[in-house]
């Protein structure tokens, strides 16, 4: 792979796509719980190996903030997630926003966002989130015998009452908060049961994530959803959501909707080329995607590199370009402008070839023939009003 990536500092000539926001992990892989299913177990490729603690040093997260505020203006977008992010404590948050203030210049807009199982949530991290308008994301897989099958800590004990104590201290602070359910198999046929779970905390803003890990011989571990399966939930979860869609956010129609309407989606998944964001390790390391955190796609450090050599560098424009690798069956789909070949690791995490189709092909198929009409329609209609003429 590292002869395929070229060399560590070399630059491409021409227009590069800026880096329009960073996943930043803090404590890099580190999390107060030990869920089955976390991609980060026992990784291949990992260059992290050591358990040991490792969070941000104070250095690097002042330079990652100065060096990436003068290079993102007018709008820098900080998103932290691990592992477990607030596992670098409270104190690192507070010097984040200090040094977002002391580094940003007028007319500059700073976003911020964590994702976070909620186990640590107390009142004072509450009180940061809601004075400095942090979004959270918090992981909740759906009721508590759906979210602790997978979602337990070392001790093997589940972990939905605490994440469901966090989410109700968030809501009293007034925080603004969506819920992150993976679809596993133990949801994955209780769509319309899990969206109502939710909808009864008073949760408006939902973000489903399907579940495929492969053993080394390319077959899908136990917890892994198949796409049939995945077509079915989502046509289930559409369905149930459409008579409240004007009052709750679900992140995947919201993007098939901004794809139709010619915007380019929230998710990189439905981008044409993977090049919208880069992920930042706990010492500064940067990569070009949170599931190719591995020594031959490293594009540099931000101790050592500006952000502007790192946007240049040849490997980001190789990964990118895994997006575009042709497949005979996405050259004749109809909804190859909404996917645009799905995403490079569900592409390449059975057999590791970019290659291949998305192991969730058939899922997308089958929901795009259920919802891109309706939105379609949706639309259309939205424009005609905005764009008829006022009567009096």
């Amino acid at each position: 792979m590292a002869a395929e990536n070229g060399s560590a500092t070399a630059l491409v000539s021409g227009p590069v796509p800026r880096i329009t926001s960073l996943l930043i992990k803090p404590a890099s892989a580190l999390c107060n719980l030990d869920c089955e299913y976390c991609f980060y177990l026992d990784r291949a490729g990992d260059p992290y190996q050591d358990r040991g603690r490792r969070t941000m040093s104070p250095a690097t997260l002042e330079r990652l903030v100065a060096g990436y505020l003068a290079y993102s203006f007018p709008v820098s977008t900080f998103s932290f997630q691990g592992g477990e992010p607030t596992l670098a404590g409270l104190d690192f948050f507070r010097r984040l926003v200090q040094l977002q203030q002391h580094y940003g210049r007028p007319g500059q807009t700073v976003g911020n966002s964590i994702q976070t199982n909620g186990v640590l949530l107390d009142s004072g991290w509450c009180e940061l989130f809601r004075r400095y308008h942090f979004l959270v994301g918090l992981s909740i897989d759906g009721p508590e015998e759906v979210h602790d099958r997978y979602r337990f800590d070392r001790q093997h004990q589940g972990s939905w009452a605490r994440s469901m104590r966090g989410l109700r201290r968030l809501q009293q602070h007034g925080v603004d908060v969506n819920v992150l359910c993976v679809v596993s198999e133990a949801n994955v046929r209780r769509a319309a049961e899990v969206y109502r779970f939710f909808r009864s905390l008073g949760v408006e803003h939902l973000q489903f994530i399907p579940l495929a890990e492969f053993a080394p011989d390319g077959s899908p571990l136990p917890f892994s959803i198949q796409p049939d399966d995945y077509g079915a939930f989502l046509a289930e979860l559409f369905d149930a959501w459409w008579p409240e869609r004007s009052r709750v956010r679900v992140r995947f129609f919201d993007n098939v909707a901004e794809a139709i309407a010619g915007i380019k989606p929230g998710c990189c998944t439905m981008h044409d080329s993977c090049d919208s964001y880069a992920v930042v390790e706990y010492n500064g390391d940067v990569y070009p995607c949170d599931f190719f955190v591995q020594s031959s796609w490293k594009l540099g450090n931000v101790e050592s590199d500006s952000w502007p050599e790192i946007a240049r560098r040849q490997r980001r424009e190789t990964f990118a370009g895994k997006k575009r690798v042709a497949h005979a069956e996405c050259a004749v789909c109809d909804y190859r402008h909404i996917c645009h070949q799905g995403c490079p690791k569900l592409r390449h995490a059975a057999r590791q070839r970019f290659d291949d189709l998305d192991w969730f092909c058939g899922a997308y198929k089958r929901i795009f023939a259920h919802a891109v009409p309706p939105l379609a329609e949706e639309i259309r209609m939205m424009t005609a009003r905005r764009t008829a003429p006022e009567t009096r």
